[in-house]
């Protein structure tokens, strides 16, 4: 049996989101290096503030000017920084109360060591050279010995408010599919398609998984199937897809391929979208170099019955 495979992998997308006044006025202010808060109707104030008490959900709008400075409640040491976090160098994550607040900040802490952070200590806010109206726009903190800051009420207004941010979210990770899935994958270099037979109820699952979801019981025995066979459902697909070079509309079908227990998905071409139905029966396409179907087109046998796949919907 060949190794297992692994690979590395990147999951990032970018989420936009609109912000409301309380949310506009806090990363405004962090551009023009005011931090806000919020005041709630029993006195306390969140940083960084919310539109609605997590205790009473009532709408929150009192805004209040907190201290630069502040007072590390718990911490974090971050002996190897990832890419993307604030700092290059190894920091400590805090939890920092404000001078004026009652809440905590999660942020990041330039330390010397592990040493010299600990619950209690002083600490300011190191603001970013460019700032942009986001929460980057506190670099980080550094310990501090100065006098606590002032508190203030603050009207929340500034020109040119932030309406809206783009926050890049990524995800980096090791993939391994494990036995199963790499023999799997294996036989799709050689144009194969294979699942693993359940001893118990005998259904044949494509991917292979390694178990029985059903059953409970490990899966060992090998079954090739298809290469054909039947749409079961089918979605048309209108949006572009970013770096996805296929013309919209197109079609993305569950597949249930000769001898198996359960459908896959894949792309259907070679008909119009608007010609594909459900018993539509279908044939893997392949490109040269490529490790599994590009598409499935039509192989132009009769219509399943809608009977020979109804339990596989």
């Amino acid at each position: 049996m060949s190794a297992v495979l692994k690979a590395p992998l990147v999951v990032e997308f970018p989420f936009t989101r609109s912000l409301g006044p309380v949310q506009s006025a806090f990363l405004t202010g962090l551009r023009e290096r005011v931090i806000l808060g919020v005041k709630t109707r029993d006195g306390r104030t969140l940083v960084p503030p919310v539109e609605y008490d997590p205790v009473t959900a009532e709408e929150l709008h009192d805004l209040v000017h907190v201290g630069v400075t502040g007072t590390v409640t718990t911490w974090a040491w971050n002996h190897e920084p990832r890419r993307g976090q604030p700092l290059d160098t190894p920091f400590a994550w805090v939890l920092v109360r404000l001078d004026g607040a009652d809440t905590a900040l999660l942020h990041a802490l330039d330390a010397a060591g592990p040493d010299v952070v600990h619950t209690g200590m002083r600490v300011r806010v190191r603001w970013a050279g460019e700032r942009t109206g986001a929460i980057t726009d506190i670099a980080c903190f550094e310990p501090y010995d100065g006098e606590a800051s002032t508190v203030t009420v603050h009207a929340g207004e500034f020109e040119d408010p932030v309406t809206g941010i783009v926050a890049e979210a990524r995800l980096d990770y090791t993939y391994s599919p494990g036995r199963a899935q790499t023999a799997y994958i294996d036989a799709l270099s050689a144009r194969r398609i294979v699942g693993e037979r359940c001893p118990s109820c005998r259904k044949v699952y494509v991917p292979p998984r390694g178990a029985c979801p059903t059953c409970g019981v490990a899966t060992s025995e090998q079954v090739e199937v298809g290469p054909r066979g039947t749409v079961t459902t089918f979605c048309i697909v209108n949006i572009k897809a970013k770096n996805l070079d296929i013309e919209v509309p197109y079609v993305y079908a569950h597949i249930a391929l000769d001898g198996a227990g359960l459908a896959l998905h894949g792309r259907i071409g070679g008909i119009p979208y608007d010609e594909v139905r459900m018993g539509l029966r279908v044939e893997p396409v392949w490109t040269d170099g490529a490790r599994y179907p590009d598409h499935y087109r039509p192989t132009g046998e009769p219509d399943a019955d809608y009977d020979t796949y109804k339990e596989l919907l």
